[in-house]
């Protein structure tokens, strides 16, 4: 690291990515990765120029001015909390009078960036730009800026105005006050820049059904910056042979292509993780490939296997399934069993406070032939207090033929799992891909994530669509699998 004065510090702020990157070296001893070895991944450093130049020149493929809020999804010890933190650092450095929050899913995990930044305001060159004491929660510059530790309620962060909230490992956040924390930044001028209120989610991606899901599937609103193990590795010597690396599945040689000394974690390090996990939890918190299917009730569902643009033969069985709901949504499933017994889920609708009717004038709008019966659950048969029918009545008085066959759970999603995994042949069970809500819900489907005593799926969204297959499948698979016509 260069011997620097406070002064010639500040003199030297970045304002390009080259101009950055040399800073990080000459200002705090750091090398950070600036190239990712996996397609379709991005660096750290990417991280960086956006967070503090906002710039994305050379990263992305289109001129379209990003968003200012981001996501990292990062594998576990891949840097990304201290790369906030230094991110941090930058902004009180050069962004005079800037606020900036730390929100973390836990106190522990916001304390720990706290800690990096803390550490990083205590060199030498920096520590004098300070102004009073460093807290456990707090820091001030003299030049105005400060950052401050949020605790994870809907008090503090709605009590919050920050210019950049930085959030880590939102995957535990309460929903409820990540969304609030949607609604607290607001830009100001600070300096020289204009800084825009900013939102970002940093965190690795293990739930198929939690907040990462959401924010990684819509890259429209939010730029979005993966990592894994392989892309922060050191420098590999040429010393190292490449066939019997237990690393080189993964990394083909890669390492041996980044400059000296690489990126944030030592390939020995990453070996010894990769010989104590399991494969769920390296593929998806350390290569960052996916989210873990551990909890998936249809662990076994593949976009690539189970998706297809399938049109429907001239002769087909139609058949429908329903999950009723107001305030949830109702959702109606249509398909066919064509002659070899595959059954394809053709389209879907979904929708919510609406009544029976509504429902019912949608089937009869939509472009396929009426199903010649609607799986429904049985609990459709309970009479309405106001009226005296049931959901059940009114779709038979439409003219609908209704199947309420009644199956424990568990024996309902048998049948589900043994069109989607059989032990013998291909699936028989596609969707088309029209069905956008039906395969998120099957790709999101989980028991709960602890280990207590009730192993039935979740219900907090997918399960709708998932029933109202559920109750198709099992009133369609009254006997043993068989081809023919299943009306």
């Amino acid at each position: 690291m260069s011997e620097m004065t406070p002064e010639e510090l500040i003199d030297r702020e970045p304002r390009t990515r080259d101009e950055l990157r040399a800073w990080l070296r000459d200002a705090l001893a750091i090398h950070v990765s600036d190239a990712p070895l996996i397609d379709g991944h991005r660096a750290p450093m990417d991280y960086l120029a956006h967070a503090f130049l906002r710039d994305t020149r050379g990263t992305f493929d289109n001129d379209t001015p990003p968003a200012h809020d981001c996501v990292v999804w990062a594998n576990r010890g891949g840097g990304k909390t201290f790369y906030a933190a230094v991110a941090t650092l930058l902004d009180l450095l050069y962004r005079p009078g800037i606020e900036v929050k730390i929100l973390g899913g836990s106190l522990q995990q916001a304390a720990r960036m706290h800690r990096h930044l803390r550490d990083l305001l205590a060199r030498p060159h920096i520590a004098s730009l300070v102004k009073g004491k460093v807290t456990a929660t707090r820091a001030e510059l003299t030049n105005g800026s400060h950052v401050e530790l949020l605790a994870q309620s809907h008090t503090a962060v709605r009590g919050a105005r920050p210019q950049v909230l930085r959030c880590d490992e939102v995957e535990l956040f309460d929903p409820d006050v990540w969304r609030a924390a949607q609604l607290v930044t607001r830009s100001a001028q600070c300096g020289e820049h204009h800084v825009p209120g900013t939102v970002e989610a940093l965190s690795t991606f293990h739930r198929p059904h939690g907040i990462m899901s959401s924010l990684v599937s819509d890259p429209r609103t939010r730029m979005v910056f993966r990592w894994g193990v392989i892309d922060t590795l050191e420098h590999c010597p040429p010393t190292r042979a490449c066939e019997s690396c237990a690393l080189f599945d993964e990394c083909a040689g890669r390492a041996k292509q980044i400059e000296p000394p690489g990126g944030h974690i030592t390939i020995d390090d990453a070996i010894a993780l990769k010989q104590r996990s399991d494969r769920d939890s390296w593929h998806a918190e350390m290569l960052c490939e996916r989210p873990s299917t551990r909890d998936l009730v249809y662990a076994c569902f593949n976009g690539s296997r189970h998706v297809a643009p399938i049109d429907p033969p001239a002769r087909a069985t139609w058949v429908a399934g329903m999950d009723f709901g107001f305030r949830a949504p109702t959702v109606i499933l249509i398909g066919f069993v064509d002659g070899e017994g595959r059954l394809v889920i053709i389209d879907e609708h979904e929708r919510r406070e609406a009544v029976l009717d509504a429902h019912i004038d949608a089937i009869g709008a939509w472009p396929w032939p009426t199903p010649s019966w609607i799986g429904v659950d049985p609990a459709g048969a309970q009479r309405n207090d106001q009226t005296g029918l049931s959901a059940i009545n009114v779709l038979k008085r439409a003219g609908m033929r209704v199947r309420a066959r009644r199956r424990k759970l568990d024996e309902g999603l048998r049948l589900v799992h043994r069109r989607l995994d059989p032990a013998h042949g291909e699936p028989t069970l596609l969707i088309h891909p029209r069905c956008e809500k039906l395969i998120r819900a099957m790709e999101s489907y989980h028991y709960p994530s602890d280990d207590g005593e009730s192993r039935e799926p979740v219900k907090d969204g997918p399960d709708h669509a998932c029933d109202a297959l559920r109750y198709l499948v099992q009133n369609l698979d009254v006997e043993p699998l068989r081809t023919g016509n299943y009306a």
